[in-house]
């Protein structure tokens, strides 16, 4: 896994696949689970094809890496069965999920650090969330920072609804107030990299 003080040099960048821990995987179909039962995850999963719907058909280890490139294919399907294609309803299932993470194991990080340390701690947690990728934070002042993605594509577009989520509701219970988040890279731009913008008083 790249960290970030390893950074990807441009032969790695062109050849690193972007993966994900099985864990956010399992954790998400957990989420459908919940929220709709197995019915509404099978029609989810019939949505997809080949071998992205192999993947979500078998078991999901938890310290397996899967495609990225699966796994937003998935959420893709997700919203287009149970919200009509409205990606932004992600945002708010993403804090729901993430709020549970954040008052158990991450607790003390929130809780305890300033806004800007949480800001980087949340940047970190990603970092060992995804392989063939690289995440840098750089806190500029007491109230802002920006955060770049390196090693994502217009297609894992769907993963900034549940990143904004992430930062969004993790702030949010570390006390700061007026809390905006948006990428102001996207990552549909498929540029060298992705940059998300977070502001709070």
């Amino acid at each position: 896994m790249v960290t970030a003080a390893e950074p990807l040099t441009k032969q790695a960048k062109a050849s690193a696949v972007p993966k994900i821990k099985g864990a956010i995987v399992r954790d998400s179909l957990r989420s459908v689970r919940r929220r709709g039962g197995d019915a509404e995850l099978g029609r989810i999963i019939n949505r997809l094809h080949g071998d992205v719907k192999k993947v979500f058909e078998g078991p999901i280890y938890p310290w397996e890496w899967y495609s990225l490139d699966a796994f937003t294919d998935f959420l893709e399907a997700d919203i287009l069965e149970t919200a009509g294609g409205n990606a932004e309803v992600l945002i708010a299932r993403a804090e729901k999920v993430i709020e549970s993470q954040l008052r158990g194991v991450y607790r003390i990080f929130v809780k305890l650090g300033s806004p800007g340390y949480v800001v980087k701690r949340i940047a970190s947690v990603h970092q060992t969330y995804f392989d063939g990728s690289q995440i840098i934070p750089e806190v500029d002042d007491d109230s802002r920072a920006t955060i770049k993605y390196i090693g994502f594509k217009g297609r894992h577009r769907i993963l900034e609804y549940t990143i904004i989520g992430f930062y969004r509701k993790a702030l949010e219970i570390s006390g700061a107030k007026k809390v905006d988040v948006h990428f102001s890279v996207p990552m549909s731009d498929d540029q060298d990299y992705s940059e998300v913008t977070v502001t709070w008083a």
